[in-house]
Protein backbone atom coordinates (compact mmCIF):
# COMPACT_ATOMS: atom_id res chain seq x y z
CA UNK A 1 0.00 0.00 0.00
CA UNK A 2 1.25 3.52 -0.61
CA UNK A 3 1.75 5.49 2.02
CA UNK A 4 -0.39 8.04 0.77
CA UNK A 5 -3.26 5.83 -0.11
CA UNK A 6 -6.21 7.66 0.93
CA UNK A 7 -8.74 4.39 0.24
CA UNK A 8 -11.05 3.56 2.70
CA UNK A 9 -9.72 0.09 2.64
CA UNK A 10 -6.05 0.78 3.52
CA UNK A 11 -7.72 2.44 7.03
CA UNK A 12 -9.52 -0.48 7.49
CA UNK A 13 -6.07 -2.71 6.89
CA UNK A 14 -4.12 -0.65 9.20
CA UNK A 15 -6.76 -0.76 11.94
CA UNK A 16 -6.16 -4.76 12.14
CA UNK A 17 -3.86 -5.27 15.26
CA UNK A 18 -6.19 -2.98 17.43
CA UNK A 19 -9.76 -4.90 15.77
CA UNK A 20 -8.47 -8.05 16.72
CA UNK A 21 -8.01 -7.31 20.49
CA UNK A 22 -11.51 -6.03 20.53
CA UNK A 23 -12.39 -9.16 18.92
CA UNK A 24 -10.29 -11.22 21.69
CA UNK A 25 -12.07 -8.87 24.38
CA UNK A 26 -15.83 -9.50 23.09
CA UNK A 27 -15.65 -13.31 23.52
CA UNK A 28 -17.37 -13.47 26.57
CA UNK A 29 -20.60 -11.50 25.12
CA UNK A 30 -20.21 -14.03 21.87
CA UNK A 31 -19.38 -17.01 23.83
CA UNK A 32 -23.50 -18.69 23.15
CA UNK A 33 -22.73 -18.42 19.49
CA UNK A 34 -19.79 -20.48 19.19
CA UNK A 35 -19.26 -24.44 19.30
CA UNK A 36 -18.87 -26.41 22.76
CA UNK A 37 -16.29 -28.41 23.28
CA UNK A 38 -16.89 -31.86 21.66
CA UNK A 39 -19.69 -31.05 19.41
CA UNK A 40 -19.88 -32.07 15.82
CA UNK A 41 -19.83 -28.72 13.82
CA UNK A 42 -20.43 -27.63 10.71
CA UNK A 43 -19.04 -23.73 9.70
CA UNK A 44 -20.63 -22.17 6.92
CA UNK A 45 -20.30 -18.93 4.90
CA UNK A 46 -19.87 -17.31 1.37
CA UNK A 47 -16.69 -16.05 -0.39
CA UNK A 48 -14.07 -14.91 2.20
CA UNK A 49 -16.50 -15.83 5.11
CA UNK A 50 -16.37 -19.64 3.50
CA UNK A 51 -12.31 -19.56 3.64
CA UNK A 52 -11.95 -18.15 7.56
CA UNK A 53 -14.52 -20.96 7.67
CA UNK A 54 -12.10 -23.08 6.23
CA UNK A 55 -9.35 -22.38 8.55
CA UNK A 56 -11.00 -22.37 11.81
CA UNK A 57 -12.41 -25.89 10.69
CA UNK A 58 -8.74 -27.11 10.98
CA UNK A 59 -7.86 -25.32 14.09
CA UNK A 60 -10.80 -26.26 15.61
CA UNK A 61 -10.48 -30.28 14.91
CA UNK A 62 -6.64 -30.11 15.38
CA UNK A 63 -6.69 -28.67 18.34
CA UNK A 64 -8.91 -31.33 19.75
CA UNK A 65 -11.89 -29.24 20.39
CA UNK A 66 -14.46 -31.20 18.27
CA UNK A 67 -15.31 -32.78 14.29
CA UNK A 68 -15.69 -29.85 12.02
CA UNK A 69 -16.42 -29.48 8.75
CA UNK A 70 -16.53 -26.36 6.48
CA UNK A 71 -18.79 -25.31 3.43
CA UNK A 72 -19.85 -23.23 1.17
CA UNK A 73 -23.49 -21.95 2.33
CA UNK A 74 -24.98 -23.34 -0.86
CA UNK A 75 -23.11 -26.76 -0.91
CA UNK A 76 -24.29 -27.86 2.52
CA UNK A 77 -25.05 -31.08 3.03
CA UNK A 78 -28.74 -31.16 4.55
CA UNK A 79 -28.27 -35.12 5.10
CA UNK A 80 -25.59 -35.60 7.46
CA UNK A 81 -25.90 -34.35 10.66
CA UNK A 82 -24.11 -31.91 13.08
CA UNK A 83 -24.57 -31.11 16.87
CA UNK A 84 -24.04 -26.95 15.41
CA UNK A 85 -24.14 -24.95 12.63
CA UNK A 86 -21.92 -22.08 12.74
CA UNK A 87 -22.60 -19.08 10.35
CA UNK A 88 -20.35 -16.32 8.95
CA UNK A 89 -21.70 -13.82 7.68
CA UNK A 90 -20.50 -9.89 7.94
CA UNK A 91 -23.36 -8.37 6.33
CA UNK A 92 -26.44 -10.50 7.85
CA UNK A 93 -27.81 -10.45 4.54
CA UNK A 94 -26.57 -12.71 2.31
CA UNK A 95 -29.40 -15.02 0.81
CA UNK A 96 -27.58 -18.62 1.00
CA UNK A 97 -26.52 -18.60 4.46
CA UNK A 98 -30.22 -16.77 5.96
CA UNK A 99 -31.77 -19.96 3.79
CA UNK A 100 -29.81 -22.31 5.46
CA UNK A 101 -30.09 -20.97 8.87
CA UNK A 102 -33.82 -20.71 8.51
CA UNK A 103 -34.34 -24.31 6.75
CA UNK A 104 -32.22 -25.38 9.60
CA UNK A 105 -33.81 -23.94 12.28
CA UNK A 106 -35.64 -26.08 15.39
CA UNK A 107 -33.46 -29.14 14.48
CA UNK A 108 -29.92 -28.18 15.16
CA UNK A 109 -28.44 -25.41 17.55
CA UNK A 110 -26.87 -22.42 15.64
CA UNK A 111 -24.81 -19.47 15.62
CA UNK A 112 -23.53 -17.21 13.89
CA UNK A 113 -20.69 -14.40 13.64
CA UNK A 114 -21.48 -11.12 11.81
CA UNK A 115 -20.67 -7.42 11.95
CA UNK A 116 -24.48 -5.91 11.80
CA UNK A 117 -26.67 -6.46 14.44
CA UNK A 118 -29.59 -4.64 12.45
CA UNK A 119 -29.88 -7.72 10.09
CA UNK A 120 -31.83 -10.68 9.13
CA UNK A 121 -29.24 -12.79 10.39
CA UNK A 122 -29.97 -12.11 14.67
CA UNK A 123 -33.60 -13.70 13.87
CA UNK A 124 -32.58 -16.62 11.88
CA UNK A 125 -29.53 -17.87 14.17
CA UNK A 126 -30.29 -19.24 17.77
CA UNK A 127 -26.77 -16.99 19.15
CA UNK A 128 -25.17 -14.36 17.56
CA UNK A 129 -21.78 -13.05 18.06
CA UNK A 130 -21.57 -9.65 17.18
CA UNK A 131 -18.43 -8.05 15.76
CA UNK A 132 -19.81 -4.30 14.56
CA UNK A 133 -16.65 -2.55 15.35
CA UNK A 134 -14.49 -4.98 12.26
CA UNK A 135 -17.32 -3.65 10.28
CA UNK A 136 -16.05 -2.06 6.83
CA UNK A 137 -17.63 0.57 4.70
CA UNK A 138 -15.29 -1.35 1.81
CA UNK A 139 -17.16 -3.91 -0.44
CA UNK A 140 -13.39 -5.68 -0.05
CA UNK A 141 -13.89 -7.43 3.51
CA UNK A 142 -10.42 -7.41 5.13
CA UNK A 143 -10.32 -6.91 9.32
CA UNK A 144 -14.09 -8.62 9.38
CA UNK A 145 -12.70 -11.86 8.26
CA UNK A 146 -9.30 -11.12 10.03
CA UNK A 147 -11.12 -10.39 13.40
CA UNK A 148 -13.89 -13.01 12.95
CA UNK A 149 -10.80 -15.73 13.14
CA UNK A 150 -9.12 -13.82 16.04
CA UNK A 151 -12.11 -13.87 18.28
CA UNK A 152 -12.17 -18.28 16.95
CA UNK A 153 -8.94 -18.33 17.92
CA UNK A 154 -9.19 -16.59 20.93
CA UNK A 155 -12.04 -18.97 21.85
CA UNK A 156 -9.90 -22.10 20.87
CA UNK A 157 -7.01 -21.04 23.06
CA UNK A 158 -9.48 -19.89 26.08
CA UNK A 159 -10.46 -23.84 26.29
CA UNK A 160 -7.02 -25.07 25.92
CA UNK A 161 -7.41 -26.23 22.18
CA UNK A 162 -5.31 -24.51 20.45
CA UNK A 163 -3.41 -26.70 17.82
CA UNK A 164 0.43 -27.83 18.55
CA UNK A 165 2.86 -24.58 17.10
CA UNK A 166 -0.21 -21.43 16.37
CA UNK A 167 0.90 -18.77 18.25
CA UNK A 168 -1.47 -17.34 20.89
CA UNK A 169 -3.24 -14.34 19.50
CA UNK A 170 -1.54 -11.49 21.29
CA UNK A 171 1.56 -13.10 19.24
CA UNK A 172 -0.34 -12.90 16.47
CA UNK A 173 -1.41 -8.93 17.41
CA UNK A 174 1.65 -8.26 17.54
CA UNK A 175 2.93 -9.52 14.33
CA UNK A 176 0.03 -7.77 12.74
CA UNK A 177 1.52 -4.56 14.03
CA UNK A 178 4.56 -5.11 12.04
CA UNK A 179 2.74 -6.59 9.09
CA UNK A 180 0.94 -2.81 8.35
CA UNK A 181 4.13 -0.80 8.50
CA UNK A 182 6.62 -3.23 6.54
CA UNK A 183 7.77 -2.31 3.36
CA UNK A 184 6.63 -4.28 0.71
CA UNK A 185 9.38 -5.86 -1.74
CA UNK A 186 9.74 -4.64 -5.00
CA UNK A 187 9.66 -7.86 -6.69
CA UNK A 188 6.17 -8.15 -5.77
CA UNK A 189 5.15 -4.84 -6.67
CA UNK A 190 6.18 -5.84 -10.00
CA UNK A 191 5.06 -9.18 -10.65
CA UNK A 192 2.27 -10.23 -13.11
CA UNK A 193 1.40 -13.58 -11.41
CA UNK A 194 0.68 -15.12 -7.74
CA UNK A 195 0.41 -18.22 -6.62
CA UNK A 196 -0.71 -19.00 -3.13
CA UNK A 197 0.09 -22.07 -0.44
CA UNK A 198 -1.22 -22.94 2.28
CA UNK A 199 -1.05 -25.90 4.07
CA UNK A 200 -3.49 -27.63 7.28
CA UNK A 201 -5.27 -24.30 8.50
CA UNK A 202 -3.14 -21.83 6.35
CA UNK A 203 -4.88 -23.46 3.08
CA UNK A 204 -7.82 -21.26 3.94
CA UNK A 205 -5.59 -18.47 4.18
CA UNK A 206 -4.18 -18.80 0.66
CA UNK A 207 -7.31 -19.00 -1.02
CA UNK A 208 -8.48 -15.66 0.86
CA UNK A 209 -5.10 -14.23 -0.12
CA UNK A 210 -5.69 -14.89 -4.12
CA UNK A 211 -9.51 -13.74 -3.66
CA UNK A 212 -8.68 -10.55 -2.30
CA UNK A 213 -5.90 -9.91 -5.05
CA UNK A 214 -8.47 -10.73 -7.74
CA UNK A 215 -11.03 -8.64 -6.02
CA UNK A 216 -9.06 -5.65 -5.31
CA UNK A 217 -6.70 -5.53 -8.09
CA UNK A 218 -7.82 -7.50 -10.81
CA UNK A 219 -4.86 -9.86 -10.34
CA UNK A 220 -4.32 -13.11 -11.81
CA UNK A 221 -3.87 -15.28 -8.72
CA UNK A 222 -4.39 -18.78 -7.99
CA UNK A 223 -4.44 -20.84 -4.63
CA UNK A 224 -3.49 -24.49 -3.57
CA UNK A 225 -2.36 -26.82 -0.85
CA UNK A 226 1.49 -26.93 -0.97
CA UNK A 227 2.06 -30.17 -1.66
CA UNK A 228 0.31 -29.87 -4.81
CA UNK A 229 2.26 -27.01 -6.17
CA UNK A 230 4.23 -29.70 -7.88
CA UNK A 231 1.36 -30.66 -9.09
CA UNK A 232 1.09 -28.57 -12.01
CA UNK A 233 0.68 -25.04 -10.95
CA UNK A 234 4.53 -25.05 -10.94
CA UNK A 235 4.28 -25.39 -14.25
CA UNK A 236 3.06 -21.28 -14.64
CA UNK A 237 6.04 -19.94 -11.97
CA UNK A 238 8.60 -18.52 -13.69
CA UNK A 239 10.57 -14.61 -13.73
CA UNK A 240 7.85 -11.75 -12.80
CA UNK A 241 5.62 -14.40 -10.94
CA UNK A 242 5.18 -14.83 -7.20
CA UNK A 243 4.80 -18.08 -5.41
CA UNK A 244 3.81 -16.51 -1.74
CA UNK A 245 3.59 -19.52 1.07
CA UNK A 246 1.70 -19.04 4.33
CA UNK A 247 3.33 -20.85 7.56
CA UNK A 248 6.09 -23.70 6.82
CA UNK A 249 7.42 -24.73 3.39
CA UNK A 250 7.46 -28.16 2.42
CA UNK A 251 10.69 -29.17 2.30
CA UNK A 252 12.33 -28.66 -1.22
CA UNK A 253 9.99 -26.43 -2.56
CA UNK A 254 11.63 -23.43 -2.26
CA UNK A 255 14.65 -24.68 -4.61
CA UNK A 256 11.86 -25.82 -7.12
CA UNK A 257 10.68 -22.06 -6.99
CA UNK A 258 13.96 -20.95 -7.39
CA UNK A 259 15.29 -23.84 -10.46
CA UNK A 260 12.32 -22.19 -12.43
CA UNK A 261 13.30 -18.45 -11.82
CA UNK A 262 10.22 -17.28 -9.74
CA UNK A 263 10.28 -15.28 -6.77
CA UNK A 264 9.55 -17.30 -3.35
CA UNK A 265 7.82 -14.90 -0.35
CA UNK A 266 8.04 -17.29 2.28
CA UNK A 267 8.90 -17.62 6.23
CA UNK A 268 10.33 -20.47 8.15
CA UNK A 269 7.58 -21.41 10.65
CA UNK A 270 9.83 -21.91 13.52
CA UNK A 271 11.86 -18.55 12.98
CA UNK A 272 11.74 -15.69 15.70
CA UNK A 273 10.91 -13.52 12.80
CA UNK A 274 8.41 -15.09 11.00
CA UNK A 275 5.12 -13.57 10.85
CA UNK A 276 2.31 -15.46 12.29
CA UNK A 277 0.10 -16.70 8.82
CA UNK A 278 -3.09 -14.63 9.94
CA UNK A 279 -0.84 -11.54 10.24
CA UNK A 280 0.92 -12.30 6.82
CA UNK A 281 -2.62 -12.13 5.20
CA UNK A 282 -2.64 -8.03 6.16
CA UNK A 283 0.28 -7.63 3.61
CA UNK A 284 -1.66 -9.59 0.93
CA UNK A 285 -4.33 -7.09 1.65
CA UNK A 286 -1.77 -4.31 1.59
CA UNK A 287 -0.45 -5.47 -1.60
CA UNK A 288 -4.22 -5.57 -3.07
CA UNK A 289 -4.07 -1.77 -2.70
CA UNK A 290 -1.16 -0.75 -4.00
CA UNK A 291 -1.35 -3.26 -7.25
CA UNK A 292 -5.17 -1.84 -7.29
CA UNK A 293 -3.90 1.69 -7.09
CA UNK A 294 -1.23 1.18 -9.41
CA UNK A 295 -3.23 -0.37 -12.37
CA UNK A 296 -5.99 2.96 -12.04
CA UNK A 297 -8.26 0.99 -10.07
CA UNK A 298 -10.40 2.33 -6.67
CA UNK A 299 -10.00 -0.43 -4.20
CA UNK A 300 -12.95 0.71 -2.58
CA UNK A 301 -15.38 0.24 -5.24
CA UNK A 302 -14.06 -3.15 -6.84
CA UNK A 303 -15.38 -3.88 -10.30
CA UNK A 304 -18.56 -6.21 -10.59
CA UNK A 305 -19.06 -6.61 -6.73
CA UNK A 306 -21.24 -5.54 -4.03
CA UNK A 307 -20.87 -5.82 -0.28
CA UNK A 308 -23.81 -8.60 -0.16
CA UNK A 309 -25.19 -10.87 -2.82
CA UNK A 310 -29.20 -10.65 -1.81
CA UNK A 311 -30.69 -13.11 -4.26
CA UNK A 312 -34.56 -12.43 -5.09
CA UNK A 313 -36.40 -15.65 -6.11
CA UNK A 314 -33.46 -17.53 -7.43
CA UNK A 315 -32.03 -14.71 -9.31
CA UNK A 316 -29.87 -11.72 -8.64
Amino acid sequence: MSATSSSRTSAEIASQPAVWRQAAASLPRGRDALPRRGERVAVVGCGTSWFMAQSYAVLRETGGHGETDAYAASEFPYGRHYDRVLAITRSGTTTEVLDLLRRVKGTVATGAVTADPATPVMRAADAVAVLDFADEESVVQTRFATANLALLRAHLESEGALPAGVRPLDAAIRDAGRAVLEPLGTAVLAAGQFTFLGTGWTCGLALEAALKMREAAGAWTEAYPAMEYRHGPISITGPGRVTWAFGGLPEGLAGDVARVGGTLVADSAAAPAALDPLADLVRVQRLAVALAEARGHDPDRPRNLTRSVVLQDGHA
